[in-house]
């Protein structure tokens, strides 16, 4: 064995670690799917299954067309019927002369029922689409469940093997899911709760998210400016990848000779980034300062429905006003609780717009000066912000609109000075 054979699982094995690395987000470090079988009664081959799928992830949504789920059976189970979603292939029934089962599939596939769903295929918390807003936002929209009857797997504790393998996706790429374990087994309460009653067995299964898996490339990038400073500080250079000119849209009028599955989507830019978000210091007052986040969609074909905004500074503890956008702080560390969480408002400015003269979304707020506020040194802009739960390129600190040499933080107006200089003049005259 060469010495180059040798490198390969030194490589797969640094690969694995920042996969592991980049799964953990200190913003959310609590954040993930969890799905949760419950074995609800036994059936003469199987039993009935209620599975529960929640959002706990503060910022980060499930967005159209929805979540699918998968996993792998452990012997040749089927499911003979479902209720709140349904298996997209029903796999090879062939051997089945009576009772045809909803799936036959090793490896099936369940996406939730659609709005709408007659009456008698629904189960409490389904047919939403699969889609599911982010817990921060909303908790009780964050949870969808379903029902499976299951057969050819035993019927009792003992003869029952977890499925393995399992898979989601939300609706792309990103999750990873551990393997299911046995928990203690769930109660349940009845509609008056004066009964409670446990399910027969419980399984839990937890999916993180990691960036990285669900784009190679970045997907957002922040812009900065400031009232002190003519500069503006534009997102990186090929922050989102660079690729051929020719491979995104100049000019909207561009769009109408445009055509394909495979035709550019973005506006072209240097940052080729399908989102652009642009942090401006608008005025300093005496106890308070002012700012505008802008939000803009370079893509022409994707509207953005329940997006939300992260953004962490350290004044932001002292948020006083927050315009057009629905603000909440998260604090996943008690020594920092400089975290705000914002996203739109209800049928008015929730869902960003495609790109276009209506593709953005904007907001000011005021913020009360802390001991620690200060213009210089760039620390009037953010450490880190995220867009839809997905962490967006910052500006290289070099290039932040720096203040004035000769500047502090509260400039004298020019007009002032030269009242102030003839003043003095005056003086020296009399």
């Amino acid at each position: 064995m060469n010495s180059d054979q040798h490198k390969f699982p030194t490589v797969g094995f640094f690969l694995a670690m920042i996969c592991v690395a980049a799964a953990y987000d200190s913003l959310d470090p609590n954040g993930n799917i969890e799905v949760k079988w419950d074995v609800m009664s036994w059936t003469a081959d199987g039993y009935v299954a209620t599975v529960t799928i929640t959002n706990f992830q503060m910022y980060r949504h499930i967005t159209s067309p929805g979540w699918s789920l998968g996993w792998v059976w452990a012997k040749r189970e089927v499911i003979w019927s479902m209720q709140g979603a349904e298996a997209v292939d029903q796999g090879d029934c062939s051997t089945f002369t009576e009772t045809m089962p909803h799936s036959c599939k090793r490896d099936p596939l369940v996406v939730d029922l659609l709005p709408g769903t007659p009456y008698n295929q629904q189960v409490a918390r389904c047919c939403k689409g699969g889609v599911l807003t982010s817990w921060g936002q909303d908790p009780s929209s964050a949870v969808s469940a379903f029902q499976l009857t299951v057969g050819h797997s035993g019927n009792s504790n003992k003869t029952v093997r977890l499925p393995k393998n399992f898979t989601f996706h939300g609706p792309g790429r990103g999750y990873t899911c551990s393997p299911p374990k046995i928990a203690p087994n769930s109660a349940f309460y009845s509609s008056d709760g004066r009964r409670k009653t446990y399910a027969s067995m419980t399984w839990n299964v937890t999916c993180t998210y990691t960036q990285f898996l669900a784009s190679e490339t970045p997907t957002c990038c922040l812009s900065m400016s400031s009232f002190y400073s003519s500069k503006i500080t534009p997102c990186q250079a090929c922050a989102c990848g660079c690729q051929d000119r020719t491979a995104c849209i100049l000019k909207e009028s561009d769009l109408e000779s445009v055509t394909g599955l495979n035709a550019p989507l973005l506006q072209c830019t240097a940052h080729n980034c399908p989102i652009q978000v642009h942090w401006h210091v608008k005025e300093n007052y005496k106890g308070y300062w002012r700012l505008k986040i802008t939000i803009t969609n370079l893509n022409y074909r994707l509207n953005y429905s329940q997006w939300t905004l992260v953004v962490e500074h350290p004044n932001f503890s002292n948020i006083m006003e927050v315009y057009s956008f629905v603000y909440r702080p998260i604090a996943p560390f008690i020594s920092n609780n400089g975290t705000a969480l914002f996203y739109g408002l209800k049928s008015v400015n929730d869902v960003l717009l495609e790109a276009g003269p209506n593709g953005n979304v904007q907001s000011e707020m005021i913020l009360q000066k802390d001991s620690a506020f200060t213009l210089e040194q760039g620390w009037a802009f953010p450490r880190k912000v995220y867009f839809d739960g997905d962490e967006c390129v910052m500006p290289l600190p070099e290039s932040f609109p720096f203040l004035p040499n000769l500047a502090n933080a509260n400039p004298v107006p020019l007009s002032a000075l030269a009242c102030i200089l003839v003043a003095i003049f005056l003086a020296l005259l009399s």
